[in-house]
Protein backbone atom coordinates (compact mmCIF):
# COMPACT_ATOMS: atom_id res chain seq x y z
CA UNK A 1 0.00 0.00 0.00
CA UNK A 2 3.00 2.64 0.61
CA UNK A 3 4.70 1.99 -2.28
CA UNK A 4 0.95 2.82 -4.51
CA UNK A 5 0.47 5.93 -2.24
CA UNK A 6 2.80 9.14 -3.11
CA UNK A 7 3.58 12.60 -1.12
CA UNK A 8 2.32 15.59 -2.36
CA UNK A 9 5.77 16.46 -3.18
CA UNK A 10 5.85 13.82 -5.66
CA UNK A 11 2.68 14.86 -7.52
CA UNK A 12 2.57 18.49 -7.15
CA UNK A 13 4.02 20.23 -10.85
CA UNK A 14 6.51 22.45 -10.33
CA UNK A 15 5.81 26.42 -9.54
CA UNK A 16 5.70 28.37 -12.36
CA UNK A 17 8.76 31.00 -12.05
CA UNK A 18 7.78 34.12 -10.12
CA UNK A 19 7.43 37.43 -12.57
CA UNK A 20 10.41 38.69 -11.09
CA UNK A 21 12.33 35.30 -13.00
CA UNK A 22 11.22 35.88 -16.07
CA UNK A 23 11.46 39.69 -16.21
CA UNK A 24 15.57 38.65 -14.35
CA UNK A 25 15.87 35.77 -16.88
CA UNK A 26 15.15 38.52 -20.14
CA UNK A 27 17.17 40.80 -18.77
CA UNK A 28 20.07 38.52 -18.35
CA UNK A 29 20.08 37.43 -21.85
CA UNK A 30 19.54 41.18 -23.20
CA UNK A 31 23.00 42.44 -20.95
CA UNK A 32 24.58 39.29 -22.71
CA UNK A 33 23.32 39.72 -26.62
CA UNK A 34 24.41 43.95 -26.07
CA UNK A 35 27.93 43.08 -24.77
CA UNK A 36 28.60 41.66 -28.57
CA UNK A 37 26.46 43.76 -30.76
CA UNK A 38 27.19 47.05 -29.59
CA UNK A 39 29.28 48.02 -32.13
CA UNK A 40 26.92 47.74 -34.71
CA UNK A 41 24.85 50.67 -32.27
CA UNK A 42 27.87 52.93 -32.21
CA UNK A 43 28.19 52.20 -36.10
CA UNK A 44 24.23 52.78 -36.88
CA UNK A 45 23.74 55.51 -34.42
CA UNK A 46 26.83 57.44 -36.11
CA UNK A 47 25.35 56.82 -39.08
CA UNK A 48 22.03 58.41 -38.03
CA UNK A 49 23.72 61.50 -36.66
CA UNK A 50 25.97 62.38 -39.36
CA UNK A 51 25.64 62.60 -43.32
CA UNK A 52 29.51 62.45 -43.26
CA UNK A 53 29.24 58.84 -41.35
CA UNK A 54 26.02 58.54 -43.37
CA UNK A 55 28.07 58.84 -46.69
CA UNK A 56 30.90 56.39 -45.40
CA UNK A 57 28.25 53.91 -44.73
CA UNK A 58 28.71 51.03 -42.25
CA UNK A 59 32.44 49.66 -43.29
CA UNK A 60 33.81 52.99 -43.59
CA UNK A 61 32.11 54.48 -40.71
CA UNK A 62 33.68 51.38 -38.73
CA UNK A 63 36.85 52.18 -39.55
CA UNK A 64 36.72 55.83 -39.26
CA UNK A 65 36.05 55.26 -35.65
CA UNK A 66 38.46 52.41 -34.93
CA UNK A 67 41.50 54.73 -36.87
CA UNK A 68 40.57 57.88 -34.70
CA UNK A 69 38.94 56.44 -31.72
CA UNK A 70 40.43 53.27 -31.37
CA UNK A 71 38.93 49.44 -30.81
CA UNK A 72 37.73 50.72 -27.91
CA UNK A 73 35.48 53.19 -29.69
CA UNK A 74 33.06 50.76 -30.81
CA UNK A 75 32.24 49.95 -27.40
CA UNK A 76 31.80 53.31 -26.01
CA UNK A 77 28.61 53.74 -24.04
CA UNK A 78 28.10 49.91 -23.65
CA UNK A 79 27.98 50.14 -19.83
CA UNK A 80 25.11 52.86 -20.26
CA UNK A 81 23.59 50.30 -22.34
CA UNK A 82 23.67 47.48 -20.12
CA UNK A 83 22.09 49.82 -17.93
CA UNK A 84 19.19 49.88 -20.91
CA UNK A 85 19.19 46.38 -21.47
CA UNK A 86 18.68 45.35 -17.33
CA UNK A 87 15.77 48.01 -17.33
CA UNK A 88 14.14 48.61 -20.93
CA UNK A 89 14.85 44.74 -22.20
CA UNK A 90 13.87 43.27 -19.29
CA UNK A 91 10.62 44.44 -18.58
CA UNK A 92 9.22 44.40 -22.76
CA UNK A 93 10.52 40.72 -22.74
CA UNK A 94 9.90 39.24 -19.20
CA UNK A 95 6.14 41.34 -19.25
CA UNK A 96 4.95 39.74 -22.51
CA UNK A 97 3.56 36.71 -21.70
CA UNK A 98 1.97 37.98 -18.44
CA UNK A 99 0.20 40.82 -20.61
CA UNK A 100 -1.09 38.08 -23.27
CA UNK A 101 -2.54 36.67 -19.90
CA UNK A 102 -4.18 39.65 -19.06
CA UNK A 103 -5.63 40.30 -22.94
CA UNK A 104 -6.53 36.90 -23.03
CA UNK A 105 -4.36 35.54 -25.37
CA UNK A 106 -3.40 32.29 -23.07
CA UNK A 107 -3.02 29.93 -26.66
CA UNK A 108 -0.52 31.53 -29.47
CA UNK A 109 -2.47 29.32 -32.01
CA UNK A 110 -5.89 30.76 -31.22
CA UNK A 111 -4.72 34.31 -30.52
CA UNK A 112 -4.97 36.87 -33.13
CA UNK A 113 -2.04 38.71 -34.43
CA UNK A 114 -3.65 41.97 -33.33
CA UNK A 115 -3.91 40.93 -29.67
CA UNK A 116 -0.06 39.64 -30.05
CA UNK A 117 1.27 43.15 -31.42
CA UNK A 118 -1.26 44.77 -28.58
CA UNK A 119 0.73 42.75 -25.84
CA UNK A 120 3.90 43.50 -27.27
CA UNK A 121 3.28 47.24 -27.51
CA UNK A 122 2.23 47.52 -23.94
CA UNK A 123 5.15 45.80 -22.90
CA UNK A 124 7.51 47.76 -24.99
CA UNK A 125 6.12 50.86 -24.04
CA UNK A 126 6.10 50.23 -20.05
CA UNK A 127 10.28 49.47 -20.25
CA UNK A 128 10.57 52.35 -22.49
CA UNK A 129 9.56 54.37 -19.40
CA UNK A 130 11.85 52.69 -17.16
CA UNK A 131 14.85 53.01 -19.68
CA UNK A 132 14.86 56.18 -21.52
CA UNK A 133 17.40 57.67 -19.24
CA UNK A 134 20.22 54.95 -19.94
CA UNK A 135 18.79 55.66 -23.42
CA UNK A 136 19.88 59.18 -23.39
CA UNK A 137 23.25 58.55 -22.10
CA UNK A 138 24.18 55.81 -24.36
CA UNK A 139 23.57 57.44 -27.12
CA UNK A 140 25.32 60.76 -25.89
CA UNK A 141 28.14 58.24 -25.40
CA UNK A 142 28.08 56.43 -28.61
CA UNK A 143 28.25 59.86 -30.14
CA UNK A 144 31.34 61.19 -28.90
CA UNK A 145 34.63 61.86 -30.20
CA UNK A 146 38.11 61.37 -29.30
CA UNK A 147 40.56 58.21 -28.31
CA UNK A 148 39.02 58.96 -24.11
CA UNK A 149 36.39 57.16 -23.79
CA UNK A 150 33.70 59.39 -21.99
CA UNK A 151 32.62 58.94 -17.90
CA UNK A 152 28.57 58.00 -18.02
CA UNK A 153 29.10 59.84 -14.64
CA UNK A 154 30.16 63.14 -16.02
CA UNK A 155 27.56 62.66 -19.15
CA UNK A 156 24.86 62.63 -16.72
CA UNK A 157 25.87 65.55 -14.13
CA UNK A 158 26.39 68.06 -17.38
CA UNK A 159 22.85 66.64 -18.78
CA UNK A 160 21.32 67.29 -15.15
CA UNK A 161 22.92 70.84 -14.73
CA UNK A 162 22.26 72.09 -17.93
CA UNK A 163 18.32 70.20 -18.42
CA UNK A 164 17.43 68.47 -14.92
CA UNK A 165 15.61 65.43 -14.74
CA UNK A 166 13.40 66.37 -18.26
CA UNK A 167 17.17 66.21 -19.70
CA UNK A 168 16.93 62.54 -18.98
CA UNK A 169 13.74 62.02 -20.52
CA UNK A 170 14.41 63.95 -23.56
CA UNK A 171 12.75 61.87 -26.55
CA UNK A 172 10.42 59.83 -24.32
CA UNK A 173 7.47 60.43 -26.68
CA UNK A 174 9.23 59.29 -29.97
CA UNK A 175 10.71 56.24 -27.69
CA UNK A 176 7.58 55.53 -26.50
CA UNK A 177 5.91 55.13 -29.87
CA UNK A 178 9.17 53.33 -30.89
CA UNK A 179 9.13 50.35 -28.29
CA UNK A 180 5.56 50.25 -28.71
CA UNK A 181 5.99 49.37 -32.41
CA UNK A 182 9.26 47.68 -32.12
CA UNK A 183 8.42 45.21 -29.59
CA UNK A 184 4.91 44.76 -30.68
CA UNK A 185 6.34 44.34 -34.57
CA UNK A 186 9.16 42.02 -32.59
CA UNK A 187 6.88 39.51 -29.70
CA UNK A 188 3.97 39.76 -32.37
CA UNK A 189 5.86 38.59 -35.34
CA UNK A 190 8.51 36.30 -33.74
CA UNK A 191 4.94 33.63 -32.24
CA UNK A 192 3.01 34.06 -35.15
CA UNK A 193 6.17 33.00 -37.16
CA UNK A 194 6.26 30.30 -34.97
CA UNK A 195 3.17 28.83 -35.87
CA UNK A 196 3.93 29.39 -39.32
CA UNK A 197 7.28 27.52 -38.52
CA UNK A 198 5.97 24.34 -36.70
CA UNK A 199 3.06 24.11 -39.38
CA UNK A 200 5.53 24.06 -42.94
CA UNK A 201 7.94 21.95 -41.79
CA UNK A 202 7.46 19.87 -38.83
CA UNK A 203 9.86 21.24 -36.34
CA UNK A 204 8.85 21.58 -32.46
CA UNK A 205 7.89 24.93 -31.16
CA UNK A 206 10.38 24.45 -28.45
CA UNK A 207 13.04 23.40 -31.35
CA UNK A 208 15.96 25.71 -31.59
CA UNK A 209 15.50 26.26 -35.41
CA UNK A 210 12.02 27.24 -35.07
CA UNK A 211 13.09 29.91 -32.58
CA UNK A 212 15.93 30.81 -34.87
CA UNK A 213 14.06 30.95 -38.21
CA UNK A 214 11.45 33.09 -36.20
CA UNK A 215 13.42 35.67 -34.59
CA UNK A 216 15.55 36.23 -37.99
CA UNK A 217 11.92 36.80 -39.56
CA UNK A 218 10.79 39.22 -36.70
CA UNK A 219 14.21 41.32 -37.11
CA UNK A 220 13.39 41.89 -40.56
CA UNK A 221 10.19 43.85 -39.92
CA UNK A 222 10.84 45.74 -37.21
CA UNK A 223 13.38 47.14 -39.16
CA UNK A 224 10.96 48.11 -41.63
CA UNK A 225 8.70 49.38 -39.16
CA UNK A 226 11.18 50.92 -36.38
CA UNK A 227 13.92 52.92 -38.73
CA UNK A 228 11.79 55.93 -38.66
CA UNK A 229 11.61 55.75 -34.92
CA UNK A 230 14.72 55.40 -34.55
CA UNK A 231 15.76 58.35 -36.43
CA UNK A 232 13.48 60.62 -34.29
CA UNK A 233 14.81 59.09 -31.20
CA UNK A 234 18.76 59.23 -31.99
CA UNK A 235 18.19 62.97 -33.14
CA UNK A 236 15.89 63.75 -30.11
CA UNK A 237 18.47 62.29 -27.61
CA UNK A 238 21.55 63.09 -29.64
CA UNK A 239 20.54 67.16 -28.71
CA UNK A 240 23.29 69.32 -27.54
CA UNK A 241 23.01 69.66 -23.21
CA UNK A 242 22.74 73.15 -23.76
CA UNK A 243 20.51 73.79 -26.83
CA UNK A 244 17.48 72.14 -28.37
CA UNK A 245 16.89 71.88 -32.19
CA UNK A 246 14.07 69.95 -32.03
CA UNK A 247 10.55 70.70 -30.13
CA UNK A 248 9.38 67.38 -29.95
CA UNK A 249 8.66 64.24 -32.11
CA UNK A 250 6.43 65.63 -34.10
CA UNK A 251 8.80 68.49 -34.73
CA UNK A 252 11.92 66.57 -35.65
CA UNK A 253 9.72 64.40 -38.04
CA UNK A 254 8.72 67.63 -40.03
CA UNK A 255 12.25 69.04 -40.09
CA UNK A 256 13.96 66.07 -40.83
CA UNK A 257 11.08 65.54 -44.12
CA UNK A 258 11.20 69.10 -45.26
CA UNK A 259 14.73 69.27 -45.32
CA UNK A 260 16.51 66.15 -45.66
CA UNK A 261 13.59 64.25 -47.12
CA UNK A 262 11.21 61.37 -46.12
CA UNK A 263 14.01 58.37 -47.32
CA UNK A 264 16.03 60.60 -44.65
CA UNK A 265 13.58 58.22 -41.89
CA UNK A 266 15.62 54.80 -43.55
CA UNK A 267 18.84 56.27 -43.96
CA UNK A 268 21.44 53.64 -41.88
CA UNK A 269 18.45 50.79 -42.90
CA UNK A 270 21.15 48.38 -43.56
CA UNK A 271 23.07 49.03 -39.99
CA UNK A 272 19.37 48.80 -38.02
CA UNK A 273 19.08 45.50 -39.81
CA UNK A 274 22.35 44.53 -39.15
CA UNK A 275 22.11 45.26 -35.22
CA UNK A 276 18.26 43.79 -35.42
CA UNK A 277 18.93 40.58 -36.76
CA UNK A 278 21.52 39.29 -34.51
CA UNK A 279 20.18 40.87 -31.07
CA UNK A 280 16.45 39.97 -32.06
CA UNK A 281 17.65 36.50 -32.51
CA UNK A 282 20.37 35.77 -29.47
CA UNK A 283 17.77 37.88 -27.05
CA UNK A 284 14.87 35.35 -28.36
CA UNK A 285 16.61 32.19 -28.54
CA UNK A 286 19.11 32.71 -25.45
CA UNK A 287 15.94 34.03 -23.29
CA UNK A 288 13.52 30.50 -24.77
CA UNK A 289 16.42 28.70 -23.93
CA UNK A 290 16.39 30.09 -20.12
CA UNK A 291 12.93 29.57 -20.14
CA UNK A 292 13.47 25.94 -20.63
CA UNK A 293 15.97 25.50 -18.07
CA UNK A 294 13.74 26.73 -15.41
CA UNK A 295 10.26 24.46 -16.51
CA UNK A 296 8.69 26.99 -18.60
CA UNK A 297 7.14 26.20 -21.68
CA UNK A 298 8.31 27.84 -25.30
CA UNK A 299 6.68 31.49 -26.27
Amino acid sequence: MNTAQQTPLATSAAAPPSLLTQVGMAGGAAVITVTFIHPIDVVKTRIQVSTEYGKLGMGGTAAKVVKGEGIAGLWKGVNAAWLREASYTSLRLGLYEPIKVVFGANDPETTSFAKKFAAGSAAGALGSLAGNPFDVLKTKLMTSGGKELPSMVNVAKDLYANQGIQGFYRGIDSNIARAMVLNGTKMGVYDQSKGYVVEYTGLPKKSLATQFLSAVTAGFFMTCTVAPFDMVRTRLMNQPADARIYNNAIDCMVKIATKEGPLTFWRGFLPIWSRFAPTTTLQLVIFEQLRGLMGMKAL
